[in-house]
């Protein structure tokens, strides 16, 4: 399984973070999927891919032409996918993945995965799925980092803005295992 993970091209104030982005990196190489992720060498972004390679797993870096001029992508990865500009990587990213993942980052992290819920709660839209990919969307929710994010996604339910039944694709995972049986159950 392709798994894209946005995240982080720093490290966060906690350990935490670095700690669990190995932890992730490592399950997915184990598990035989490829990681689909930003490219960089910096930050969790860095960890991550570094894990899964250290765990034998396939690692594909997506990277705008810019970040590649000033030296920040991982030369260790398997392939990198230069893109002309952040638009284009971010399609890239999606059409490459099965299932993704929101790990603890900033503005980033959010615009990307807020573009995959999107689609994925298009892909719901009673008379088709046009324009939507019908793929997990998974938050990972490491110590209620997204919980802000899943009581804004309720409002807007309550509000009448969103039906629920369109965020059937849309996953908050407290852990990894939890994200494994998303993944594996698509539940």
């Amino acid at each position: 399984m392709n798994i894209t993970v946005y995240l982080g091209s720093s490290f966060g104030k906690d350990g935490k973070y670095r700690r669990e982005a190995e932890r992730l990196g490592t399950w997915i190489g184990e598990n035989g999927h490829r990681l689909i992720y930003g490219g960089s060498r910096v930050g969790l972004m860095g960890v991550l891919s570094t894990a899964v390679l250290g765990a034998g797993g396939h690692v594909i870096g997506v990277e705008p032409e810019f970040f590649v001029k000033n030296a920040l992508q991982n030369e260790e990865i398997d392939e990198l996918i230069v893109t002309k500009d952040m638009r284009e990587r971010k399609g890239k990213m999606i059409e490459l993945g099965d299932a993704f993942i929101a790990f603890p980052g900033g503005t980033g992290t959010l615009e990307e995965i807020a573009e995959v819920m999107e689609m994925t709660t298009l892909a719901r839209i009673e008379e088709g799925k046009e324009g939507g990919i019908d793929s997990p969307c998974i938050f990972y929710n490491l110590d209620g980092y997204y919980d802000h994010i899943r009581a804004f996604l309720s409002q807007m339910v309550e509000a009448g803005f969103l039906e629920e039944h369109r965020l059937g694709g849309v996953y908050f995972a407290e852990s990894i295992e939890e994200i494994e049986q998303i993944l594996t159950s698509g539940s």
